[in-house]
């Protein structure tokens, strides 16, 4: 599907930001078209997720505390020594969780070192978004009792997204979008802008 996309038009040879659930598969085949040019951030909710998956109904509520101190920090040290922390303190309960913590811990506090604003970056820190988008394309499709061969499946799921684009609204913080764009090229490319800084 991404070598489509990368066919009919869609460029990879730009700073491009991938937020990801997590599976080995998809990141692999974004980092295969992408290259260097993909940043990963991993999303926040399904990493609570697959934390909680671990730990005893008990333990959630001081999770979310510790995970939510974290995400909200704009300071990148500052929140991964606070990951961290709570992987320590998950240690004591269940390592399998500590564990689930650490893999790619780093990666979901991308936005958090490119310093995009909080708006933006509450938006864009989870899958949430195309999620809601996609829960539409299921429910339409869902109502299909006959499918017929050929292309009709992509067309059914087309409609779905027509269906749903009608009640896009703006991202929140999408007057920051400029920002994030800046700060994709300044994290693939440090070394070239460095050297354009010295020539300036």
């Amino acid at each position: 599907m991404l070598e489509s996309l990368r066919e009919r038009g869609v460029r990879t040879d730009v700073p491009t930001l991938f937020v990801l659930d997590g599976a080995k598969a998809l990141r692999a085949a974004v980092e295969s078209v992408w290259g260097r040019n993909a940043l990963i951030q991993r999303c926040q909710v399904h990493k609570q997720r697959n934390v909680k998956e671990h730990l005893a109904k008990g333990y959630w509520p001081e999770l979310s505390r510790r995970l939510g101190e974290a995400y909200g920090k704009t300071d990148y040290d500052r929140a991964l020594a606070l990951l961290k922390k709570a992987a320590v303190w998950l240690e004591g309960i269940n390592p399998d969780a500590a564990a689930s913590l650490r893999e790619g811990m780093d990666e979901t506090l991308t936005l958090v070192r490119l310093g995009v604003h909080a708006n933006l970056r509450k938006t864009l820190a989870s899958t949430n978004v195309i999620e809601s988008a996609f829960s539409v394309v299921e429910r339409v499709t869902g109502r299909v009792k006959r499918w017929r061969p050929g292309m009709m499946r992509w067309r059914w799921c087309v409609a779905g997204l027509l269906h749903v684009e009608q009640h896009f609204r703006r991202v929140d913080g999408h007057r920051h979008i400029a920002a994030l764009l800046a700060a994709l090229e300044r994290a693939v490319s440090p070394a070239e802008i460095d050297e354009a800084g010295k020539a300036d």
